[in-house]
């Protein structure tokens, strides 16, 4: 705008308004100021005319010079500091060169003194070495050199400290710990050997061997036999005898190996691991009872189960509302009467009512033999915990049950599915009531017939002739292992 109206003033003639505008210049950056430098010369003029100006006129002399009370003060202090510096100087013209050079020749002996010594050591060290390792590889050629090459080592670490040479680096030079070198400077003292037990002398407050001897006569006597030490001190004590002190008496006992437990005590066999077999239905029985969820917590039904370990048929089972021996009692004698022949063998666990009078003495009526698993042993009565974990993992197997007559329901299904349906890989994919009631061979004749009709029709399908799978022979419960015969 001020370039358009200085036109407009100019010419006289109108200039339009977009015109007026010019472009934008950016002006140069100012230049950096140059840092003022004062000469030697100057700086003692500025001082000395500004000690001379009167005292109103000091700043008059700054103000004109465009300097700063600061720079008379530096100025000021620096001319002193020249002054003092050459007046001494003036002073050491005359003799300070001469006690300069005293003092650096003084130095520089005691230096070549020390350097005279150390070269003297070196040399002495590395003579004493190159002896040492001469004598080694003589050494060398030897067969015993341990003990000599001990000697010369040692012998080569005292010339080192004659010589001067620091512990430290003659044990380096030697190959020797410094702690060996002081051990060997103090050696640990002496200590005698212990006296052994037959040529010490006896204390003279012990007791004679037929004192003893009468000690270990009255613990084991009769009534003392079965008590312990103490017991026996201080019951002899309160009928007036008093034969030694409690901790002799403990010794006397310990000497003849009487310090253990003193007491008749009785035993308790190992129990013993239960072997069942079976080649046939109805010979070996196994039951349990697990619990299924009730509709509330705390609320449990008890389902009472009866397999057999041949077969895996399973003779019988109830649920009821709680666990009880005279339940337990009923359920495997109509069990045992409904099947028609009696196991030699009923197998269970250690739970209350297995181990319970009144199936006891049902078993024991019928003739039948009791077998139990051994306590805390998971895997003694496999064939009942492996059913139970086939019901409960199927995937119908509901989380609770309402009442006991829905768990009854749920148990009817899946009992008759795995004893009429399910085929059993274990039996020879037979259902377990086909084993159990002998139609198991008509079953394999009919399936010999249908695989006898595949091979013919086609023969080069099959490696060999193909038969129905075989039922096991036997079924155990802890089979045992044959002995391994020494060859």
């Amino acid at each position: 705008m001020i370039s358009s109206n200085s036109s407009t003033e100019n010419t006289g003639e109108a200039v339009p308004e977009t015109a007026s505008i010019p472009e934008r210049v950016v002006p140069d950056p100012a230049a950096r100021p140059v840092r003022r430098s004062f000469t030697a010369a100057y700086r003692l003029a500025i001082v000395a005319e500004y000690e001379s100006a009167p005292r109103g006129e000091k700043g008059a002399v700054l103000r004109r010079e465009g300097l700063y009370h600061s720079h008379i003060k530096e100025w000021t202090a620096a001319r002193d500091a020249g002054a003092r510096s050459g007046l001494a100087d003036s002073r050491r013209s005359v003799s300070g060169s001469k006690v300069a050079t005293k003092g650096e020749v003084d130095r520089l002996r005691a230096q070549n003194q020390r350097l005279t010594a150390q070269l003297t050591q070196t040399r002495t060290a590395l003579d004493i070495m190159g002896k040492a390792h001469v004598l080694l590889e003589m050494l060398s050629e030897s067969t015993d050199t341990q003990a000599p090459t001990e000697e010369v080592m040692t012998v080569a670490f005292e010339g080192l400290r004659t010589a001067g040479v620091a512990t430290r680096t003659a044990c380096t030079l030697t190959g020797r710990a410094r702690a060996s070198h002081y051990r060997r400077l103090r050696p640990p003292p002496v200590r005698r050997p212990p006296i052994p037990q037959s040529q010490r002398q006896a204390p003279t407050q012990a007791l004679s061997p037929a004192e003893r001897a009468a000690v270990l006569e009255v613990l084991n006597s009769v009534g003392n036999a079965d008590l312990s030490i103490g017991q026996v001190w201080v019951r002899e004590l309160d009928e007036g005898r008093y034969w030694c002190s409690l901790s002799s008496m403990y010794r006397i006992a310990r000497a003849a190996g009487q310090t253990r437990e003193r007491r008749a005590q009785a035993t308790h066999p190992a129990k013993v691991k239960p072997e069942l077999l079976a080649d046939a239905p109805s010979q070996v029985w196994s039951w349990d009872i697990t619990k299924l969820r009730g509709p509330t917590k705390g609320i449990w039904f008890h389902l009472y189960v009866l397999i057999d370990i041949y077969s895996r048929y399973n003779p019988g089972w109830i649920v009821a509302a709680r666990e009880d021996s005279a339940l337990a009692k009923d359920f495997l004698d109509e069990a045992i009467t409904r099947n028609g022949t009696v196991p030699h063998t009923v197998h269970a666990d250690r739970g209350t009512s297995m181990t319970s009078k009144p199936v006891s003495a049902l078993l024991v009526d019928l003739g039948v033999t009791r077998s139990h698993s051994r306590p805390r042993v998971s895997d003694d009565n496999p064939f009942s915990e492996a059913q139970f974990k086939t019901m409960k993992y199927l995937y119908d197997f509901p989380g609770s049950f309402t009442s006991v007559y829905d768990a009854r329901t749920f148990c009817e299904g899946f009992f008759a599915e795995y004893n009429h349906v399910h085929r059993h890989s274990g039996i020879g994919w037979h259902t377990p009531a086909s084993v159990h009631f002998g139609t198991a061979a008509a079953v394999d004749d009919a399936r010999a017939v249908t695989l006898n009709a595949a091979y013919a029709a086609h023969p080069d399908r099959f490696a060999r002739r193909p038969v129905p799978p075989r039922i096991p022979e036997q079924s155990w419960i802890n089979q045992p292992q044959p002995e391994l015969q020494n060859t």
